[in-house]
């Protein structure tokens, strides 16, 4: 059988079993010899052949059967231990071909698709992220870290996904001989699950406890699954022991997740835990700016209004993936109907995106940041002292409460210990007069805007 013949046995397969089976449990198959009517199939590893043994051989045999009517066996062994050489039919196909490809060899078939567009050089860095964006970095250059496991944590659209699949797409090129499973949570609990059901756990462990590094996306997923958490938890320990790095994220900090067992908890706070913290203003002008650039290669034609960034940057603040793709749908919609990007037709086409990220901000959250910002104690704020030291924080924060809420002067007034409205008037005025006249005061507005904002 020749090369071409191989390469058409696969394309017949790839419409049978469908492109995701095709690529994790085809594509990586490399014809060894032909002797005796034995065709010898070599694959990456012992588990990787039992699988597909069980699941492939007789549909491969048939489609190689179309080829070469005289084939009766499939024999799979492991690529470069016990190949055979190949026969003066299959000289095409030479069993050194069989060792060449790194990525047949050292990727697990468990291991989820990669994105490619979520790598380092696409990743935006600002100051909410530049200690996750480090860590992130430094375990991608695949040498020994302090710290194992790294978990990374934070809210929606944040981008703790982009950093896994950016470390996972490093760490393949840089070091291409270790083997990296990248998963979810919820792929680990159905792979677990299933080879309960096929019984089929030695099998299981053999995967997870061999690879040289462990990469859970989502880990909260876990949580209230107790056979699933036994099993993590004693993987976990295997490859910690052979220090093997783990690398974890989640939308919560580790003692934050409910129903987490409080072992597996430990176990996830013993390395480095970092914190992705909401985007801040810059931060988001710097990923719309980045993201424009990309836009402009398919839309060369669309001009855009000075202003549009900056306003799409103050007014989508919650979530990253919703702001790229408001971004994206403006440059489609401009494009669709041929006009330039202006503020008219942004509010138009982002009027539900926009409403939608209309963050109500409470009086009570007020207080907590102006306290906070003061270093003081939030009953001491709103109670009936007069010191100075509480007197002019409770003034910010009733002038906050004014500019940045739609309560009443009496509402607030009742939120701060029961005052009288002319007394949440004098506050406001107060403050009105030393915005401009003390620079701290105004610095001290400026960044509790930015931080309620955020």
């Amino acid at each position: 059988m020749t090369r071409d013949e191989w390469g058409n046995v696969k394309q017949r397969l790839l419409k049978t079993v469908g492109q995701n089976n095709y690529t994790t449990w085809i594509d990586p198959l490399l014809l060894g010899s032909l002797q005796a009517g034995i065709a010898t199939v070599n694959v990456p590893t012992t588990f990787f052949g039992n699988y597909v043994s069980q699941n492939f051989a007789d549909l491969i045999l048939h489609e190689m059967k179309a080829f070469d009517s005289s084939l009766s066996r499939l024999n799979f062994e492991v690529a470069g231990k016990t190949a055979k050489p190949a026969t003066r039919q299959t000289d095409a196909i030479s069993a050194p071909r069989a060792a060449t490809p790194k990525a047949a060899s050292t990727t697990s078939p468990y291991t989820a698709p990669l994105e490619k567009r979520f790598s380092f050089d696409t990743f935006v860095v600002g100051k909410p992220n530049e200690l996750a964006h480090a860590a992130a970095r430094r375990v991608a250059e695949g040498g020994p870290v302090t710290f194992n496991p790294l978990f990374l944590y934070g809210g929606v659209g944040l981008g703790k996904t982009h950093l896994m699949h950016a470390i996972a797409q490093e760490l393949q090129t840089r070091k291409p001989e270790l083997n990296v499973l990248y998963l979810s949570a919820e792929q680990f609990m159905y792979r677990f699950v299933q080879a309960l059901r096929d019984r089929k756990m030695m099998d299981f462990k053999e995967i997870f406890r061999t690879v040289d590094v462990l990469m859970v996306d989502d880990v909260q997923f876990i949580a209230g699954k107790d056979s699933t958490q036994e099993e993590f938890f004693h993987t976990f320990n295997a490859l910690v022991d052979q220090h093997k790095q783990i690398i974890i994220s989640a939308d919560r900090a580790p003692q934050d997740i409910k129903d987490l067992e409080d072992r597996v908890k430990s176990r996830l706070q013993c390395g480095l835990v970092v914190d992705l913290h909401p985007t801040d203003y810059e931060l988001r002008l710097g990923i719309l700016q980045t993201k424009v650039d990309t836009h402009r290669a398919s839309y060369p034609e669309l001009e855009m209004e000075d202003g549009i960034l900056e306003f799409l940057a103050h007014r989508i603040s919650t979530n990253v993936r919703v702001l790229e793709g408001a971004l994206t749908r403006l440059f489609a919609f401009a494009s669709l109907v041929g006009r330039r990007i202006d503020m008219e037709l942004t509010q138009d086409c982002l009027a539900d995106v926009l409403r939608a990220s209309e963050r109500k901000i409470t009086v009570e959250e007020i207080q907590r940041k102006v306290s906070d910002h003061y270093n003081i104690r939030l009953s001491d704020m709103i109670g009936p002292k007069r010191l100075r030291s509480y007197a002019r924080p409770r003034q910010v924060a009733m002038y906050l409460c004014k500019q940045m809420t739609s309560r009443s002067l009496p509402e607030i007034g009742r939120r701060f210990g029961g005052r009288d409205h002319t007394t949440v008037m004098h506050g406001v005025k107060r403050i009105e007069e030393l915005k401009i006249s003390d620079g701290q005061i105004a610095e001290d507005l400026e960044l509790l805007r930015r931080a309620l904002e955020a």
